[in-house]
Formats: C-alpha cells, structure tokens, sequence
C-alpha cells in the first residue's frame, strides 16, 4: 500500500503538470490558428471587395442601359418596323443580362433577385406593348407607346427600384 502512495506522489503531480502544459499549447495553437485565419480573411477582402464592387458598379451600368428611356434610342434604327424593333429590343435586353450573369456571385441574393426581376419586367412591358401595335407600324410608334406606358404606371420602373436597393445595400457595406 505504502508504494501505491508513493506512486500516486509521482504521477498526481506529473499529470498536473501534464494538464497544465497541454492547455497552455492548445490555447497557443489556437490562437495562432485564429491570427492565421483572421489574415487570410483580411487579405481575401482586399481582394473580394474591389471585385464586389465592380460588379455592382456593371448591374448600375445594366440596369440604366435597359431603362427604357435609355433602350428605346439606343436601339431604336431608321427605317424598322414596329416588329423588328420589338425583336430587337428584346435580344437587346437579354443580351445585356447574359453579359452580366456572372456578377451575380459577388451580389447578395436579394439584389441579384431585383436585377432578374427588372429584366423580366422590361420584356414583359416590351411584349405587352408591341402586341397592341401592327407588325408593320413604324418603329417609333412602337417607342412613344412604350415611352407612355411607362410613364402612365403610377410606380417606379423596376429598374428604379433595382438601382435604389442596389445603392442602399453598396453604402450599408462599405
């Protein structure tokens, strides 16, 4: 029994010892871990912001290239038919979205949703307007009629509530 004490004199003391080292080790291990950590975060957001950044900055510029203010005179060609400028509107507007899908990585969700919304909602205004007017009407009928659909809406376009959100959540993060 007197050597069973004498042991447990040794390795009561040894364990603690023990204990206490393994502690203080893991408590460094993970600290430096969390720097590291904290510094691969720091240098991913030096180069994650710019990029975010530039890609709110390209849905800005989407988002007032198809305007339809904006649409209709840039795409908008002498001697078209109401039908060809239709046409060409539309491939215009989903050109212009194409273009620009893979910003949608660096965007939140919600912004990006407004973004799809806003093009849904200029080719249905397009369609719905191009299907009261003769195929072979002059393409500028079919742009004043756009124009005074656009205006009577009594509320925003969707790309107007798209730049709004966009602008709002590009000053809440930096």
């Amino acid at each position: 029994m007197e050597s069973f004490i004498e042991i447990l004199k040794i390795i009561l003391p040894a364990g603690a010892v023990f204990a206490a080292a393994y502690l203080i080790v893991k408590r460094f291990l993970d600290n430096d871990q969390d720097r590291r950590d904290q510094e691969i975060r720091r240098l991913n957001q030096a180069t994650i912001t710019p990029l975010r950044l530039q890609a709110y900055e390209r849905i800005v510029i989407f988002l007032e290239r198809v305007n339809p203010n904006m649409l209709l005179l840039r795409v908008n060609k002498q001697g078209m038919n109401a039908h060809q400028f239709h046409l060409e509107l539309i491939k215009t507007v989903k050109t212009e979205y194409e273009h620009n899908l893979s910003q949608q990585i660096y965007m939140s969700h919600g912004a990006w949703e407004l973004v799809r919304t806003t093009k849904e909602e200029i080719i249905k205004l397009v369609n719905i307007t191009a299907t009261k007017m003769p195929h072979d009407a002059p393409s500028n009928e079919l742009a004043m009629m756009i124009l005074n659909v656009s205006s009577n809406l009594g509320k925003k376009l969707p790309n107007d509530i798209a730049l709004e959100f966009i602008k709002r959540e590009v000053s809440t993060l930096y």
